[in-house]
C-alpha cells in the first residue's frame, strides 16, 4: 500500500502525551508503521563524548506511530488523506478541501 504520509509533511498528532503538537516529518518507516516528527515524542539520550561530539544529554526525537499522525492541510486543520488518479498519475488529496497534496 501507498505511503498516505511522507517525509516533510506537516502534521498535527492525534493522540499521546503530545497530543495537539505540529511538526515536519524527517522520516518515515512504512514497515514499521512509524514516523519521526521534529520537536514530537522526545526522549533524552546520554551520549557519551567523542571527537565528533560533545555527549552529555542530548533530547532525541523518537518513533511515533503513523495512526497518531494526521496530515495538516492548507486552511490548517486536520485531514485524512486519499489517492486519485489525475490522468495518468497517481496524487494524493486532502479528504477535508479535496485539494491535491
Amino acid at each position: 500500500m501507498a505511503a498516505k504520509l511522507r517525509k516533510g509533511d506537516k502534521v498535527i498528532v492525534l493522540a499521546g502525551k503530545d497530543k495537539g503538537k505540529e511538526g515536519e516529518i524527517s522520516s518515515v518507516s512504512p514497515t514499521a508503521g512509524k514516523a519521526v516528527v521534529d520537536g514530537v515524542n522526545m526522549a533524552i539520550r546520554h551520549t557519551k563524548q567523542s571527537a565528533a561530539s560533545q555527549g552529555g544529554r542530548i533530547a532525541k526525537a523518537m518513533p511515533i506511530d503513523l495512526s497518531n499522525l494526521a496530515l495538516i492541510d492548507a486552511n490548517g486543520k486536520a485531514t485524512r488523506v486519499g489517492f486519485r488518479m489525475d490522468g495518468d498519475k497517481k496524487v494524493r488529496f486532502a479528504k477535508t478541501t479535496g485539494e491535491a497534496i
